[in-house]
């Protein structure tokens, strides 16, 4: 790299989206992270990622199913690191219901943190990346962002839009030096899958760790979870020049969920 480039990552402290954090901080990137947080132990999470990789971090609480918070957060980004230059749009909320069933208020949330704060992110960072001549967009959608399941309509509506919205700014900037893709992970080792496996524990009888394997073998041939660590590599290799090429893609990191 000819500068230090620096990622914003939404969602990332904890999860997919700080395992992330830790890899491209692993590869010199400077980092903004972003969670819920307060202040002080946001700064904690940031600090520490700086002092183990040796890179420039910051942390900006943000609630982002509101449009003025993500603008609140990318601008707290570039004063700190003068650019964004990657941005990975993770943050996510999950909630099941049957449709007919489900709440309103829950539909719309979801909605605006899923797959509308994704895109007010990458509208404030698009004409910043198009005068650079470079930029990494990498939407952290789903394996029902390609496939649905029962009881979790506004989940798999955000994330069939992401894809959907990874693809249209892939087709607009492919000649600007601007990559869009998609990463579309199955079942991954997170909190946000917790409250699944302990429900599929309570109904079959089981144990936990019984529930997770259980649960897993009802959508994947794959027996385990996959690490956060792996989608963070994959995030790395399309911010790398060798994967200048490859853009408007949905990548499965699914264990075989979608071959189906």
């Amino acid at each position: 790299m000819s500068k230090t480039r620096t990622a914003l990552v939404t969602g990332s402290s904890s999860g997919i989206g700080l395992a992330t954090a830790g890899v491209l901080a692993q590869r010199g990137y400077q980092i903004m992270l972003h969670g819920l947080e307060d202040a002080e132990l946001g700064g904690l999470i940031a600090r520490k990622l700086a002092d183990e990789h040796g890179v420039r971090t910051d942390y900006c609480q943000a609630d982002l199913s509101g449009t003025r918070q993500v603008e609140r957060l990318y601008r707290s980004c570039v004063e700190q690191f003068g650019a964004v230059d990657i941005l990975v749009n993770n943050a996510g909320i999950q909630f099941t219901a049957a449709t007919a069933e489900f709440p309103p208020e829950k539909w719309d949330l979801i909605l605006a943190v899923n797959l509308s704060a994704a895109f007010h992110a990458s509208r404030l960072a698009l004409p910043a990346m198009q005068r650079a001549g470079w930029g990494r967009i990498i939407n952290i959608a789903s394996v029902h962002g390609l496939v649905a399941s029962a009881n979790k309509s506004a989940y798999c509506a955000a994330k069939h839009g992401l894809v959907g919205l990874t693809k249209v700014m892939a087709l607009e900037h492919a000649a600007d030096g601007i990559t869009a893709n998609a990463i579309c992970p199955g079942w991954t080792d997170t909190p946000l899958l917790n409250q699944q496996f302990e429900n599929y524990a309570k109904e079959h009888g089981v144990s936990f760790d019984e529930a997770k394997l259980g649960l897993i073998h009802t959508k994947t041939p794959y027996p385990s979870l996959i690490a956060p660590q792996a989608i963070g590599e994959l995030a790395a290799y399309l911010c790398s020049d060798a994967a200048a090429g490859i853009t408007g893609a949905a990548l499965p990191i699914d264990g075989a969920w979608t071959a189906h």
